[in-house]
């Protein structure tokens, strides 16, 4: 990761690293004083993020628990992470979780559980999901076979202080990744502060891009 940093031309930088042969997650941006760190896990980090005269906010990125039985890992992170801050706050990333049996095509249908499970923790963080621009699946397994399936697991997850800071941010599907997962491509415009625009792009690490506004 400190080639990649060094490659990007970016200051800060935050690593989990991997378990074994799996796990590891990444943050990285532009400037080293425009981020700290909050807490850190194996499925997450989370920093408080300062850009020039704007409020502070937060921002996490995360990584669901890909096992179906420890799921409820995730949803108690979003609680616990959602009652240590009343800042502004986006959580973005691989949630390996789907909010709606439209969420996912192919296969097997989802469990119900799973999505009331993962609604129930949503609802109680206070957060609201952005909708996603572009194609509405962010996975797939079996392109081009008779077990094709794709699903949304990837999205950003926003409260009340974020939405009133980020009033028209859009999330996107950008697609063409060689990954089994899409990169999704969170574009905010503070629309008091101008024309100013930050970008951030998701996939296996968070980058965080252009965080001054020109």
């Amino acid at each position: 990761m400190e080639w990649i940093r060094n490659l990007l031309g970016y200051e800060g930088m935050i690593v989990v690293e991997p378990q074994g042969r799996s796990g590891g997650l990444a943050l990285l941006w532009r400037e080293e004083n425009q981020a700290s760190l909050r807490s850190m896990s194996n499925n997450h980090i989370d920093v408080e993020t300062r850009v020039n005269c704007m409020s502070p906010w937060r921002l996490t990125g995360f990584y669901g628990e890909p096992n179906r039985n420890h799921r409820r890992k995730t949803w108690d992170l979003l609680r616990n992470l959602a009652r240590d801050s009343n800042l502004p706050w986006c959580t973005i990333g691989d949630l390996n979780n789907t909010l709606s049996h439209n969420d996912k095509r192919g296969g097997a249908q989802y469990p119900n559980y799973l999505i009331e499970g993962f609604t129930e923790s949503i609802l109680d963080a206070g957060l609201t999901d952005m909708s996603l621009e572009g194609y509405q699946f962010t996975w797939e397994k079996g392109r081009n076979s008779d077990n094709w399936m794709e699903a949304r697991l990837d999205r950003a997850l926003v409260n009340t202080g974020w939405l009133n800071l980020f009033p028209i941010a859009k999330l996107y599907n950008t697609e063409g990744s060689p990954s089994d997962l899409s990169p999704v491509h969170l574009d905010l415009k503070a629309r008091s502060m101008g024309q100013g625009n930050k970008h951030f792009r998701f996939e296996n690490a968070w980058l965080m891009e252009r965080l001054c506004y020109q």
